[in-house]
């Protein structure tokens, strides 16, 4: 079934994840994935790969296997350029917590060799941030990367500093668990003082920022930067039992977003019809 909904509230607070969604880090982090992979049998992970019975798709399955097999990613992988680090770790591990943290943290080792600034994704963010700002929406950041790689890319964003751009920024290690738990998005409510409910959006690029926001009950904005097609957006969004949780919303550019804001406030008349 088609993703077709919309939000069901205007937004009060809107959230944003960082990589791949506002901005571009993937040289840096495909380096770090590429130093981690290496390492799953010194690591104790080896054994901790997700059963091929168990992936949510063929193409995942693919994917762990090649890793068991290569201890390396498909070239593909990187080529495309689509898939986060957060993404890799949950289809290598699934549910492993234990194992998710200890990935997690080599990476966040391996990250401090590659870390420099950020490259927006679009043209014009900053502008619809600040247009959000004067609409008197609270915006705040997400990402599971470490505080300090975070102040060091939101500080230097082609050369701009972009902390002034959010009230609170919450990171991996702010929390106990990194996305897809809700610990995130819920700490950056808890220090703007704000309640989880659907007039808060979450805006973000992966399967797991979906699940944070689903988790955390409050609205899953789905940005489609990656540009996939509406067959695999319904193939990682299912529905099922085992995969419950779908976005209210999917959007392909920022300016969608800023459609979506727009149409909370035209008359009651143009949203029903």
């Amino acid at each position: 079934m088609s993703i077709l909904r919309l939000p069901h509230a205007r937004p009060k607070t809107i959230l944003f994840d960082w990589h791949a969604t506002l901005v571009d880090t993937r040289d840096a982090m495909y380096h770090a994935v590429d130093d981690v992979l290496p390492k799953l049998v010194e690591l104790g992970l080896i054994g901790r790969l997700v059963p091929t019975e168990d992936s949510r798709t063929l193409e995942d399955s693919k994917l762990v296997k090649y890793v068991r097999d290569n201890a390396r990613l498909h070239p593909r992988i990187k080529s495309e350029r689509k898939v986060s680090r957060t993404d890799i770790f949950e289809v290598l591990f699934g549910k492993d917590q234990e194992a998710k943290r200890i990935a997690h943290r080599e990476f966040d080792k391996c990250y401090r060799d590659h870390v420099s600034g950020a490259i927006p994704l679009e043209d014009g963010i900053p502008q619809l941030l600040n247009k959000f700002h004067e609409q008197g929406i609270r915006l705040g950041l997400i990402s599971n990367r470490k505080r300090e790689f975070m102040e060091q890319e939101v500080a230097n964003v082609n050369g701009e500093d972009w902390r002034g751009l959010f009230e609170t920024m919450a990171c991996g290690d702010d929390v106990p668990h990194r996305k897809p738990s809700p610990d995130l998005l819920i700490r950056a409510m808890q220090n703007l003082r704000v309640e989880p409910d659907t007039s808060c959006w979450y805006v973000g690029d992966s399967t797991t920022d979906v699940i944070a926001a689903k988790e955390a009950k409050v609205t899953a904005i789905f940005y489609n930067g990656a540009g996939w097609d509406q067959l695999w957006i319904d193939k990682i969004f299912p529905a099922t039992v085992r995969h419950p949780h779908k976005p209210d919303a999917v959007i392909n550019h920022f300016s969608e977003l800023d459609r979506l804001v727009e149409q909370f406030s035209e008359p009651a008349a143009v949203m029903q019809r």
